[in-house]
């Protein structure tokens, strides 16, 4: 995974990359353009640092940034369009030569997108794909699979019958609607007899639980939680312990969680039988393949759809905007099949949470 071919002018060019993913944050903030160090300067806007996904990311970019040879200016929006358009405003001022973001609120951000293409200023946008609106590289996994993923899971788990909550993020967002989206087509679809209670909380953990403790005070029978994020892990695994429902899978009063992300904490409540499984959403990739974009953006590089070398395929979403659709593994404690589907053992190796 250290090298990916670039196509550029009907050309194939061999980028290498290293990158070293080890702990600890730092803002290697460069000077004016960056020329003085003959770094390319790249503005890198964090969405958010109030989730562990979010933080982990925040402490991988700077080191990517290392390995390929980036100055970083770096701002947090703190889940506030507002704030992420005024950190565009500052990025413009101190003349940096690409932007990597993650809108939240994937339809206001185009105006922002129209004026940095103005700008002549590349985007890449990770985790989210704008509704519309310029940018180089949407780099991003599946997120319809995830919620197909964790259908088929709870779909298997449950025998196809009873009730699930699925705690979704907010509908301003592609990610949720996706998420969504997939999950309810894949129940109506495979799964009939399983009643879905959609509960929409706008990312906000605090919403997430009040609703799920409201849902279970009138269904008080569900047998499984879909949380499209793991902002919601502390609070369903408080309510679940508060009823007396963290049992066993083989206890008739277990309720399957299937959770997203892969953070560390969620890994190790699998192991422990708190959670069920969850989908590794991977926040090391997103900061490595984000900064590598926009370097070659800046590089004047381009890219084609197809399959890449480091195991994702490149779509095109519509007419002039490509997403490079990331592995994101469905994890369970056994590593078995369900569903129809691979799984990944709780305890790989191979996942970003064991190695954060």
């Amino acid at each position: 995974m250290n090298h990916r071919h670039l196509v550029s002018a009907g050309l194939t060019v061999l980028l290498g990359v290293t990158a070293t993913l080890a702990a600890g944050c730092g803002d290697r903030s460069g000077g004016g353009t960056g020329t003085g160090s003959g770094k390319p300067l790249i503005g890198v806007d964090y969405p958010r640092s109030d989730t562990d996904f979010w933080n982990s990311y925040i402490r991988y970019v700077p080191q990517s940034a290392d390995g390929l040879g980036i100055e970083l200016k770096t701002t947090n929006s703190q889940n506030d369009i507002a704030n992420l358009i005024s950190n565009a405003q500052t990025f413009m001022s101190q003349g940096v030569k690409a932007v990597v973001m993650a809108p939240q609120d994937t339809a206001a951000i185009a105006p922002t997108l129209t004026q940095l293409e103005g700008r002549k200023i590349p985007v890449v946008t990770i985790d989210t794909r704008p509704d519309s609106g310029k940018v180089f590289m949407v780099v991003r996994a599946d997120n319809r699979a995830y919620g197909t993923k964790a259908c088929q899971f709870l779909g298997a788990k449950l025998g196809g019958k009873g009730k699930v909550v699925m705690l979704q993020g907010g509908l301003d967002s592609i990610n949720g609607r996706d998420r969504t989206e997939a999950f309810n087509e894949c129940m109506g679809r495979d799964f009939p007899g399983i009643k879905v209670f959609g509960e929409a909380t706008d990312w906000k953990a605090d919403v997430a639980a009040s609703k799920l403790q409201t849902r279970f005070a009138s269904d008080p029978d569900i047998k499984g939680v879909y949380m499209q994020s793991s902002f919601a892990l502390s609070g369903t695994l408080q309510i679940l312990k508060q009823r007396g429902l963290q049992v066993p899978p083989t206890d008739p009063k277990h309720v399957f969680v299937v959770s997203n992300d892969g953070i560390p904490e969620e890994l190790k409540d699998i192991g422990e039988g708190l959670i069920d499984a969850t989908v590794s959403q991977p926040a090391d990739l997103y900061a490595r393949y984000g900064l590598e974009y926009a370097k070659a953006a800046i590089e004047g590089k381009t890219f084609q759809p197809g399959p890449t070398d480091h195991g994702s395929t490149i779509i095109q979403v519509r007419d002039g905007l490509l997403e490079d659709q990331l592995p994101a593994p469905l994890v369970t404690l056994d590593g078995a099949p369900i569903g129809g589907q691979p799984t990944v053992k709780f305890d790989d190796a191979s996942l970003w949470g064991r190695n954060a």
